[in-house]
C-alpha cells in the first residue's frame, strides 16, 4: 500500500476547518488503512486527515501505543462533549518536525465519533488516548500545538516555525 505525502506547517491545509464525512464507503476505508500505515511508518502516534491534504474530519490513532491490547483506531467527525482535569505534557506533531513543547490539555474527556462503518459512539478517554484526541481534533479545526503554547515560549520558536514554514509554503 503506497505511503500518503504528510504536508508540513506553512501549507494552508492545515489552517482550514475541515468538512464532515458523509460517504462511509470503501474508498474511505482504504484512505484510513493509508493513513494508518503512514503514521506508522512516520513512528507517529496519531495522523488527522488535513495532514494528508485531506480536507475531511477524521483522524486516526495508534492505541496500539498506548495500551498494547487495542488497535489503531479512526475517529469520523469526532467531537468533544467535556473536559476535566487539565495538565500539561510535550508534545510534537508530524507537521511541524523538530519542534516540541508542552501543551496544557484535559487529562479527562467525553467524546462522540462515528466509527468507519458509520455507527455513532459516545465514551471517556483519559490519560494519553486523551491528550492525542484532542491534539488530532485541533487538526480538524485548523489549530496547531504551537497555537496553545505561551506566547514566550512560542516567540522562542518562532525562527525554526518560520523555517519551517518558508521551506514548506508550497506543496
Amino acid at each position: 500500500m503506497a505511503l500518503l505525502p504528510i504536508i508540513k506547517i506553512g501549507h494552508p491545509t492545515l489552517r482550514k476547518v475541515a468538512a464532515s464525512v458523509e460517504i462511509f464507503d470503501d474508498t474511505l476505508q482504504e484512505l484510513v488503512e493509508r493513513m494508518i500505515e503512514t503514521m506508522r511508518v512516520n513512528e507517529g502516534i496519531g495522523l488527522a486527515a488535513p495532514q494528508v491534504n485531506v480536507k475531511k474530519r477524521f483522524f486516526v490513532i495508534d492505541n496500539h501505543l498506548i495500551d498494547e491490547k487495542m488497535e489503531a483506531q479512526v475517529y469520523i467527525n469526532p467531537e468533544i462533549i467535556s473536559q476535566d482535569d487539565n495538565g500539561l505534557l510535550e508534545e510534537g506533531c508530524l507537521s511541524i518536525p523538530g519542534i516540541r513543547a508542552e501543551v496544557e490539555r484535559a487529562d479527562i474527556i467525553q467524546v462522540r465519533y462515528q466509527t468507519i462503518d458509520g455507527k455513532q459512539v459516545t465514551e471517556e478517554l483519559r490519560g494519553l488516548l486523551a491528550r492525542v484526541f484532542q491534539h488530532e481534533y485541533d487538526h480538524l479545526n485548523g489549530v496547531l500545538f504551537i497555537d496553545r503554547i505561551p506566547v514566550l515560549k512560542r516567540k522562542l520558536l518562532e525562527p525554526q516555525i518560520k523555517e519551517l514554514e518558508g521551506a514548506n509554503i508550497i506543496q
